[in-house]
């Protein structure tokens, strides 16, 4: 009886895990896909960039793609991912040139909230930092 116990309590344990990382997933999906994001910091070895992206907004959406939008005008459609259990966000702008061709990659989120997400990304010698913020 004992031994059933322990494995009801296992067994619901892992279920409740599931049904929680489940939960957060749709929450980042949700806030994600809800509004459009403006780059309001873009730091790349010491150098700020900000003004490069000055010109675009971003549009996630819940299939993965998400759009540049630069002026008004999709320039080009992305691939985005966010992993809840490594605290990252990986985007491909496929065929881009800079400045968005500096977002490509995987991003470790730093710090966030509903309406902004600072992360940092290192490739080789270069370490690039961002904050998205909602519009």
């Amino acid at each position: 009886m004992k031994q059933l116990l322990i494995i009801i309590s296992l067994a619901c344990l892992t279920g409740c895990k599931k049904v929680i990382e489940k939960k957060a997933e749709t929450a980042i999906m949700n806030a994600m896909t809800d509004g459009q994001w403006i780059i309001t910091t873009f730091i790349s070895n010491g150098t700020n960039i900000t003004t490069d992206f000055s010109a675009y907004q971003f549009q996630y959406f819940s299939n993965y793609t998400v759009n540049a939008i630069k002026s008004g005008t999709v320039e080009n459609t992305g691939n985005w991912e966010g992993d809840v259990n490594t605290m990252s966000i990986f985007a491909n702008f496929p065929n881009a040139t800079n400045p968005l061709l500096l977002l490509n990659g995987t991003w470790h989120v730093t710090d966030n909230s509903w309406t902004y997400v600072k992360a940092t990304m290192t490739i080789g010698n270069e370490t690039r930092t961002l904050r998205l913020d909602k519009q």
